[in-house]
């Protein structure tokens, strides 16, 4: 053999050698997933799911009414009646209490956790939707898809009292998250933005652009890098809180509308209803991150929670079956706002409450 052919030989071989090892690297971050499926049954559609760290229940909405679920097994703990066009719940442990959003009469229900009896009926306004628990400014944050502007309402969690409502740049405004430091971070779907809440002033104090973000719905804030998470079609992003800037993005699905943050793991998950899957990252440091998992879920599952005590993750999602057949001669259904009316729906065949582990 000659020297040269040897020395092309070697040098093909640390090559091979050299890619090895950048798969290795790629993949050293890889994590695995555990998915399980309980088919919970009842009625009804769905929207949001909502996690209560403290006892592990998982409360789902269902159209009409509130299922609330072991997270762990599955096994359903009980049910939360008369919550027409419900959206989802805010859980607010230290007092005992939960509330809904009810679309369809326009009201917060105000319920008990122990026994999940109805303690009082908010009136609040059209358009409810988006909720949560901002836990360091002690209030229950509502986000209305009003018109004719979107707004943003506060409630004090022990007495249920509506203590204050912002107006917004958007009439639909979605997921919102706190900082901590007075301020309340609202997505606005439509006008592709964060809007900045003074929870002193109750007044937006900035608006900044997510682009490249389409369709911001889902939100985090993580108070270790001051970033805050925005769940988007196809590119979700991440922002420094402080400035606003764009600081990374993050490739994902489509039909995104929640997003999860799992402090501990340093885990985002972000649910493609239109793929049926999981977008899984890890914050590598406060503007780095990297995609460890594509977690295969169910058609159609849009929502997630994240329990940060167990790290389990949440979603929900009924399975149709096929539509009735239109009568002869009928006229075809009206589509929806923009032309995307899902037409008549096949009565729900499964109701797939869904866990991912490690």
């Amino acid at each position: 053999m000659s020297e040269v052919p040897l020395i092309r030989d070697v040098l093909s071989i640390l090559a091979v050698a050299a890619a090895l090892n950048l798969v290795t690297a790629g993949n050293s971050r890889a994590q695995n997933f555990k998915v399980e499926k309980f088919d919970i049954k009842g009625d009804g559609g769905t929207d949001y799911v909502a996690v209560e760290p403290a006892t592990g229940r998982v409360f789902v909405s269902r159209g009409t009414h509130m299922m609330v679920v072991e997270g762990k097994t599955g096994r359903v703990l009980g049910d939360i009646p008369n919550t027409p066009g419900v959206h989802g719940a805010g859980i607010a442990t230290k007092y005992g209490h939960g509330f809904t959003t009810n679309g369809g009469d326009q009201t917060v229900t105000m319920f008990d956790l122990k026994t999940l009896d109805a303690i009082k009926q908010i009136k609040v306004g059209p358009g409810l939707d988006g909720i949560m628990y901002d836990e360091p400014d002690d209030k229950i944050i509502l986000t209305n898809h009003s018109r004719p502007i979107g707004t943003l309402t506060a409630i004090d969690p022990k007495t249920g009292d509506i203590v204050a409502t912002v107006e917004l740049e958007d009439t639909a405004p979605e997921g919102a998250a706190a900082d901590g430091k007075g301020h309340i971070f609202v997505n606005n779907e439509s006008k592709h933005t964060i809007q900045v809440i003074d929870v002193k002033t109750w007044k937006a104090a900035a608006s900044w652009p997510l682009a490249p973000c389409e369709g911001p719905t889902g939100i985090a804030y993580d108070q270790a890098t001051n970033r805050i998470f925005s769940g988007c079609n196809k590119t979700s992003v991440v922002l420094d809180a402080s400035s606003g800037k764009v600081v990374a993005t993050i490739p994902n699905g489509t039909r995104v509308d929640a997003l999860g943050w799992d402090p501990g793991k340093k885990l985002i998950y972000i649910p493609n209803g239109g793929e049926g899957n999981v977008t899984v990252v890890h914050q590598d440091s406060a503007d780095k991150y990297t995609v460890v998992a594509t977690v295969p879920t169910f058609a159609g599952a849009k929502t997630i929670t994240v329990d940060a005590n167990t790290h389990n993750v949440h979603l929900f999602q009924p399975e149709r079956g096929p539509a009735p057949a239109p009568a002869p001669g009928a006229a075809p259904p009206a589509a929806g706002a923009g032309g995307r009316g899902r037409g008549p729906q096949g009565p729900i065949v499964a109701s797939w409450f869904i866990v991912i582990t490690q």
